[in-house]
């Protein structure tokens, strides 16, 4: 904890931020929550800075960037934080990834569990579900460019969910309406009422980095800079970790 303190200090007071306490505005992805939850507290004790923050969906945040929303310091897929720098939506050179995830799946409690231990398995999985659900995030496109390379894009469309913008795929699970779902791991290990089976085996598996990036109409650069070096520190590692998130490198 000491070690992590003096990186903080030193990302926070050894840098040319603004002396006097901000404001730090930020719009993040729910795939990052639990482990943002457990570190802001920590940036703002040490820093003086306020991190404010509102969560949101790939899709939301990428309509609330375009439409000029201002804040501070954005959290998403690193592609969506290169379009925003492409089309002057954040600043050049603003872009700091912070973590990744792979993608996993579930099942409601108490229901049967499918064998996952090979890409073959859970081939069969899901031609044998007859409901399957996945997110509106990059998980979700993810999963439907995976059905498409194991030759099965056709058979699972009409049984295939794709969770509203910001509705976690675990609501569907809960309800019964589908017999699995795939998710980021970080969006499902916390969720009650469902049964995690782990993550997609190494030979399908896919990695989002989450970055962030800092909006071309932020109020406050500087200590949305100083934030972005906290959460990229290596120190916050085994926080990530305990989420079901890995830091760098990338």
């Amino acid at each position: 904890m000491k070690t992590l303190f003096v990186s903080l200090l030193c990302a926070t007071l050894c840098t040319p931020i603004a002396t006097q306490a901000a404001e730090i505005r930020v719009l993040a992805s729910g795939a990052v929550k639990e482990a943002y939850l457990e570190l802001t507290p920590k940036f703002e004790a040490a820093s003086g800075h306020k991190v404010t923050t509102v969560w949101s969906s790939t899709v939301l945040i990428k309509k609330q960037i375009a439409d000029g929303e201002q804040y501070d310091l954005v959290i998403i897929g690193a592609p969506e934080i290169d379009d925003f720098v492409a089309t002057q939506k954040a600043l050049s050179g603003s872009r700091v990834d912070l973590m990744k995830v792979g993608v996993g799946m579930a099942v409601k409690e108490g229901a049967p569990k499918p064998d996952i231990s090979s890409g073959a398995k859970v081939k069969e999985a899901v031609q044998a579900a007859k409901k399957v659900a996945y997110s509106s995030g990059p998980s979700g496109t993810y999963i439907q460019t995976m059905f498409g390379k194991m030759g099965i894009a056709d058979e699972t469309k009409p049984k295939s969910i794709q969770t509203a913008p910001g509705v976690p795929v675990a609501e569907y699970l809960r309800r019964g309406e589908v017999d699995f779902g795939f998710q980021q791991v970080s969006e499902l290990v916390h969720e009650g009422g469902i049964a995690y089976l782990g993550p997609l085996p190494p030979e399908i598996q896919n990695y989002t980095i989450f970055s962030s990036g800092v909006p071309s109409v932020a109020k406050e650069p500087a200590a949305a800079k100083a934030f972005q070096a906290w959460l990229a520190a290596p120190e916050a590692g085994p926080v990530k970790k305990k989420h079901g998130l890995e830091g760098g490198p990338f």
